[in-house]
């Protein structure tokens, strides 16, 4: 799968709201003020849609923030199987 060129990183983070371009990842931060299992139970849903398209995230948790990065790395940057699972993390999100 090829790399997003400039272009179309920008259409990319214009459609994705909150998700930003750091050290070529796509990353975002979720907070669950309802506590740390929302975040948890988010985390689950996020490993299931990552294990069914074989593409997984680096995921770090901290209380009740869930910080998502992703990178396709066999590819060694950003391709649209990061921005599709982006898309899934945030309507996850919502329903977390």
């Amino acid at each position: 799968m090829p790399l997003l060129g400039q272009d179309e990183m920008v259409r990319a983070l214009a459609a994705l709201p909150g998700w930003t371009m750091a050290d070529g990842m796509l990353v975002r931060a979720f907070t669950f003020p309802q506590g740390f299992m929302r975040g948890i139970d988010f985390v689950h849903s996020v490993a299931e849609v990552a294990e069914a398209a074989d593409h997984h995230p680096d995921i770090d948790i901290r209380w009740t923030t869930v910080t998502i990065r992703l990178a396709t790395h066999s590819e060694g940057g950003i391709t649209e199987k990061d921005t599709t699972l982006a898309a899934e993390c945030d309507a996850l999100a919502e329903t977390a």
